[in-house]
């Protein structure tokens, strides 16, 4: 004991630092020894001692010392709560233990953990990266003779900063945690000694499958879910949520199967009742808690073929619909609503719900659906063989009509006077998730057996699809509202209820059955079917609308093809720039970049954008987010963007060519003075095979003027009379559009027009577009939308001679219009190379009248979501002779 004292005498007054750590490493090997534990204790707590210990940490670069030292202060830290308030008494202490962890010294962070930094300091102190990196060691012989193994603080500690951290910090946190792969070292602590150690677990695992998605199926594959059932019971309120939210999450797998054995697991496994201890925790919890609980309460109860009565699944429901009811809490309100839609058990890789794809789907909008899986199989690498595929639906379809009968059946239909109480909130979010969830189980009443609660669906909900149905402008909320009347037209009741409105329903079904095969069968059931419906049309000379979908909400301006990319940019008044894929299937949408002036006019590159802002200039805007204003001095009406230049052409009808890399100014045509006041811009330029095509007005006749852009000199006109306002230019013919809504066809080597082309008789036409095979021109108009279309002639020999053949075209509408292919066909010469081609023609025909179109949008989020402005395009082919060019 004399030589206990001696060492805490050296080490609390000597002002040798070696003499101070010889002291700690004597003390170390008393602590070790253990013979004078209490007495020892009792000596090394004091504050003196305690202050020794900390200057230690501050001077000595000794490592055994330093080890020695926090080994000591932590276990002196975990059995007298004075050393913890003597160590935080100083801020400056408690930095230097940190900036030791840091620096390496691992054990330093359990004596961090006994320290409890308050929230914000522990975000501040950025210990991320190196928590994760304590959780990637291995426990060595040093941190077993702690009180605490560094990993579970480090842990613990983890789960305290991502409690405390906002929105911006937690996604870098769970990027971080994905990049180290720490999720199975993660999950591996949901088994762990410690209570606190799990609950932190659960609280990281939760917003790790929150923030990205596609944890969900490693953590549900690798977790053991006994030890975190067992805890259920002794932990908080707080911390039970935290548990019901992280399992609710972990039954969102993108297979049924799966979904089915995670809640067999979930029901079976542990020391209780899974099922009873969340009925007592539903029946207490809070309100915007209620509807997780319930979802995964009701969910294990139905596992099993519903039985006539279960207290489980009555509480759940019940507790659903009150939520749905009480219109004072709306964010609860769509909790509970998103709760009774997932429920439909479909889901993405990443967790996100399918049910808007798959009701598109069933209302004839299919292709949303099909472009989604397709994007989603693709980016995860999803392989399954078509067996487990079809088995894996199967299971699907049956837990659908089983949760579907359970939730239409309670309490005869009540749970649509919940949703309808919902469709009535002023919360957008609340009523579009609201008309999902009375979509589906209005759906699911066509399939299941009749029990009676037709009748309470259609008092709650049968006027809204109406009004939806005959207000929305959205293809794609009336399609949904189709479905759903789809069912009400089936009983003599139904019928009765939509007389008023008939004459409506009749109009909007004709305008759906150009995309939609279950509008025309609603057409039949309702005796309104004339055989001039039909989707294939003889009208053959004429540009037909192949797609129309709604993305943008105000005027597109500008719309441009980057042929190397296959891919379409679009500008519009919204402030958006948006970025559509063109496949075989249609145009969809892949991403948008905000831009905070209105795109007036837009060019791309592969790296850059250029377009025309509010005002004076043009803005030069990188895909990396940086930006920059040229030619300022000039108000710029259009552009056009080849090999590095930048053609602009300005209101006083002057164009400049601006080399983007030197900043050098050419001028190609001077300007003019406004006469009379008035301005003479050049409306439209294109560049093709080293011509500029510039669109200005009419002083000799010649609307279209041709330059050369190597001497700039005029090399011919295109006499057009009509105001043009937009240009496209392909190997063969110039495309003018004109302001009264009609599309100027003309030959490009000769000259002369071709034809005209009625495109809009209410719009005017402000942009066009040509994809890279030149087969489909795409049109923007005034009123937001973007049409692409095809025209298709044949010619079948008849005898000797050739007789032209009836133009046929396939219309599937995915927004407002119809949709087709145009082909173009090249003929070999002689009657083998015309039937094998008319063989080609009649295949694909037969193909496309089977398909009728959807609408193809983006991911985890967009297959779900609402569209806005239209998207469509047109397609011009030529003639097939017996030989030479069609």
């Amino acid at each position: 004991m004399s030589e206990l004292r001696l060492a805490i005498t050296d080490l609390c007054t000597s002002e040798i630092l070696r003499e101070a750590e010889t002291a700690v490493l004597k003390i170390e090997r008393f602590w070790e020894e253990g013979n004078m534990q209490l007495e020892m204790i009792s000596m090394l707590t004091k504050p003196p001692v305690i202050n020794g210990f900390v200057e230690i940490l501050f001077n000595s670069v000794d490592k055994q010392v330093l080890k020695a030292t926090i080994l000591l202060l932590t276990e002196l830290g975990s059995r007298d709560v004075s050393v913890i308030q003597t160590l935080t008494a100083v801020d400056s202490d408690v930095e230097c233990i940190v900036e030791l962890f840091k620096k390496g010294l691992l054990e330093a962070v359990v004596l961090v953990h006994l320290l409890r930094p308050q929230a914000t300091s522990l975000v501040e102190m950025d210990l991320v990266d190196y928590l994760l990196t304590v959780l990637g060691n291995k426990e060595d012989n040093e941190s077993k003779k702690m009180c605490m193994n560094p990993r579970t603080a480090s842990l613990i500690l983890l789960g305290d900063i991502i409690r405390s951290s906002n929105e911006a910090r937690l996604v870098k946190i769970v990027r971080s945690i994905v990049a180290t792969n720490s999720i199975e070292k993660i999950v591996v602590s949901l088994q762990a000694e410690h209570i606190e150690e799990r609950i932190a677990a659960v609280i990281i695992l939760l917003r790790c499958v929150l923030e990205d998605g596609k944890c969900r199926n490693l953590i549900a594959e690798k977790a053991e879910l006994a030890p975190v059932l067992e805890i259920f019971v002794g932990v908080n309120d707080a911390e039970r949520f935290e548990i019901v939210h992280l399992l609710s999450e972990l039954v969102k797998l993108n297979r049924r199967n799966l979904n089915e054995q995670f809640l067999h697991l979930l029901k079976d496994e542990g020391t209780f009742s899974t099922m009873h201890n969340l009925l007592m925790y539903l029946q207490n919890t809070l309100q915007d808690q209620s509807p997780i609980v319930a979802g995964l309460l009701l969910q294990l109860d139905l596992l099993e073929e519903p039985r006539k009565m279960s207290i489980y699944r009555e509480e759940a429901i019940d507790a659903l619909i009150s939520v749905l009811r009480n219109s004072e809490f709306p964010v609860a309100q769509i909790s509970a609503a998103e709760t009774v839609l997932s429920l439909q058990g479909r889901f993405s890789y990443s967790g996100k719900s399918l049910s808007r794809a798959i009701l598109l789907k069933r209302a004839g909008l299919d292709r949303s659906y099909r472009a989604f899986m397709r994007k989603d199989k693709r980016r995860h690498n999803i392989s399954a063989d078509d067996q487990d595929t079809k088995e894996d639906e199967n299971a699907g379809e049956e837990w659908e009509r089983r949760v579907a009968f359970a939730l239409v059946s309670h309490e005869f239909g009540l749970l649509f006077e919940g949703l309808a109480e919902g469709l009535k909130s002023r919360y957008e979010e609340l009523q579009s998730v609201c008309f999902m969830a009375a979509t589906w189980l209005t759906y699911m009443l066509s399939i299941l057996p009749d029990t009676g609660v037709r009748g309470a669906a259609r008092v709650c909900l049968l006027n809204h699809f109406v009004s939806v149905f005959k207000s929305r402008k959205n293809t794609e909320d009336r399609a949904l509202s189709m479905l759903a009347l789809n069912t009400f037209i089936r009983d003599p009741e139904g019928l009765q209820g939509l007389g008023a409105h008939m004459k409506d329903i009749l109009k909007g079904l004709r305008e759906l059955k150009k995309c939609s095969i279950m509008a025309v069968e609603m057409l039949k059931v309702l005796s309104e079917e004339h055989d001039n419906s039909a989707v294939w049309s003889s009208e053959g000379s004429e540009l037909h609308l192949i797609q129309e979908i709604c993305e943008h909400t105000k005027a597109v301006t500008s719309l441009a093809v980057l042929h190397s990319s296959d891919k379409l940019y679009s500008g519009s008044l919204d402030r958006t720039l948006r970025v559509w894929v063109i496949s075989v299937e249609g145009i969809y949408c892949e991403q948008v970049q905000e831009m905070k002036d209105h795109i007036n006019n837009l060019v791309v590159a592969n790296n850059i954008a250029c377009y025309i802002p509010q005002g004076a200039g043009i803005k030069v805007y990188s895909w990396n987010g940086s930006s920059k204003s040229l030619n300022q001095q000039k108000y710029a009406k259009c552009l056009a963007l080849v090999q590095g230049k930048v053609y602009c052409g300005c209101m006083d009808n002057s164009i400049q060519e601006i080399d983007l890399a030197t900043g050098t100014l050419g001028i190609i045509q001077s300007g003019s003075k406004k006469l009379l006041g008035k301005a003479y811009p050049i409306y439209a330029l294109q560049i093709h095979d080293g011509l500029i095509y510039a669109a200005g007005p009419s002083f000799d006749g010649a609307n279209v003027k041709i330059w050369s852009t190597s001497n700039y000199s005029m090399v011919g006109s295109l006499t057009s009379t009509s105001e043009v306002r937009t240009m496209a230019v392909s190997s063969d013919l110039v495309y003018l559009g004109c302001k009264g809504g009609t599309v100027e066809v003309w030959c490009r080597k000769k000259h002369s027009r071709v034809e005209t082309l009625q495109v809009s008789s209410t719009a005017k036409i402000l942009c066009m577009a040509i994809d890279a095979n030149e087969d489909m021109l795409i049109i923007g108009t005034s009123d937001g939308r973007i049409q692409d279309g095809g025209r298709e002639r044949r010619r079948r020999r008849r005898g000797e001679g050739e007789e032209e053949a009836t133009d046929r075209r396939a219309q599937a509408d995915l927004g407002r219009g119809a949709s087709g292919r145009k082909r173009r066909r090249r003929g070999r010469g002689g009657r083998g190379g015309r039937d094998e081609e008319e063989a080609e023609v009649d295949g694909q025909e037969k193909e496309e009248a089977k398909g009728v179109g959807g609408r193809g949008e983006e991911e985890e989020e967009a297959a779900n979501g609402n569209g806005g402005a239209d998207l469509g395009g047109f397609g011009r082919g030529g003639e097939g002779g017996g030989g030479g060019d069609g």
